[in-house]
């Protein structure tokens, strides 16, 4: 089953902070496919390069990654609902991109794999699935 995946579960694997939750998502990516807003593609990028000016990471570990990345079956989504997202934003105090991750898991009916805490707090207080949340 799909589902969506935010930048915070990728820059887990760029910086191998091997986070649980991020472990069962690139597993479970092995047979599954995940769907995220466009944005993601930038997200993932800059957070690359903030890593590189941090000294985590070289230009080379990056480009590397960024090969294994696309191995991976994620779909681009178009522009989510714009007052859907703005909802979000305004009732959970999110970030425009963090509601447009739940905006796209709401429209879809996905579950939603994320690290950000505010971000899985608010997925669940609309009803959608976190991934690694306990039963």
């Amino acid at each position: 089953m799909p589902f969506v995946i935010d930048a915070s579960i990728v820059h887990d694997w760029a910086l191998e902070e091997h986070h649980p939750v991020a472990l069962a998502v690139r597993e479970r990516l092995r047979d599954d496919t995940a769907i995220t807003p466009s944005l993601w593609w930038f997200e993932v990028r800059n957070g690359l390069i903030v890593a590189e000016r941090r000294g985590q990471s070289a230009e080379h570990l990056t480009a590397a990654f960024l090969q294994r990345l696309s191995r991976f079956s994620v779909t681009i989504d178009s522009l989510p609902s714009d007052d859907k997202a703005m909802t979000l934003a305004r009732r959970h105090r999110l970030t425009v991109y963090d509601a447009a991750y739940l905006e796209l898991a709401l429209r879809e009916r996905l579950e939603l794999a994320t690290l950000d805490a505010a971000l899985a707090d608010a997925a669940r207080r609309e009803g959608v699935v976190v991934i690694g949340d306990p039963a």
